[in-house]
This record gives C-alpha cells, sequence and structure tokens, in this order.
C-alpha cells in the first residue's frame, strides 16, 4: 500500500507541539531514517573541512563529494556508511512504498552511530 505523504505534514505539526499524534509508526520510521542520515553527514562534512581541508560548497554535490573526500583518505567505511544512510533517506523521502522500514530504522541509526563515533 502506498504511503500517505499527508502524514508528514501531521508529525511536522506534532514535533511542533501544534497537534497531538495523528500520523502512522510508519510516517514516524520514515522521518527517524531521514533524520538519521542528517547528523552522520553534517558531522563527516565538518570533520572533512576541519580535518583534512574540505571545502564544501553548500550545494546537493556535497554529499557526493563528501563520500569521495573519505574514499580518497582512505576511510571507505565512513563513505559506505553515509552512501547507505543517504539511499535509505531517499527511499523514505521519496518513495510510496518502503519495505522492512523497521530494519531501516533499526539499521539507519547503528550507521549513523558508526560515523559519529569513529569520526
Amino acid at each position: 500500500m502506498a504511503f500517505n505523504w499527508d502524514e508528514y505534514l501531521d508529525l511536522a505539526q506534532y514535533l511542533a507541539g501544534l497537534t497531538t499524534s495523528s500520523f502512522s509508526r510508519e510516517a514516524a520510521f520514515r522521518s527517524a531514517v531521514s533524520r538519521a542520515y542528517y547528523p552522520a553527514y553534517c558531522h563527516a562534512r565538518n570533520f572533512a573541512r576541519d580535518n583534512h581541508g574540505f571545502h564544501p560548497q553548500n550545494t546537493a554535490q556535497d554529499h557526493q563529494k563528501v563520500r569521495e573526500h573519505f574514499n580518497r583518505k582512505g576511510m571507505p567505511q565512513i563513505a559506505t556508511s553515509l552512501d547507505i544512510l543517504r539511499q535509505w533517506r531517499n527511499e523514505c523521502d521519496y518513495e510510496d512504498t518502503v519495505h522492512n522500514i523497521s530494519l531501516a530504522l533499526v539499521a539507519s541509526i547503528r550507521e549513523a552511530r558508526k560515523v559519529l563515533t569513529t569520526l
């Protein structure tokens, strides 16, 4: 069954304290998977900038450039984790159906934590 995209607005209003819960677990899980990507990405981007001289351009291309940077620096595990997290984020943010969302949620939190603790 296709995801009801309107639930994201319900979730946003709930998180803002404007309403009570009126969204599904799927909406919460999709949002959590999506959100798990960003602390890993931003931490990696800032680490590369502050420690390796990486110069982000503040564009969508930075996501790929950060992964390429860590591959060049001999840290492919960081690049791989970021790539996996981005794929899960894209699936949750754009696909009508996400299979095994519970597994993706647990795995995305694990991968994000791995990036944060490794760097």
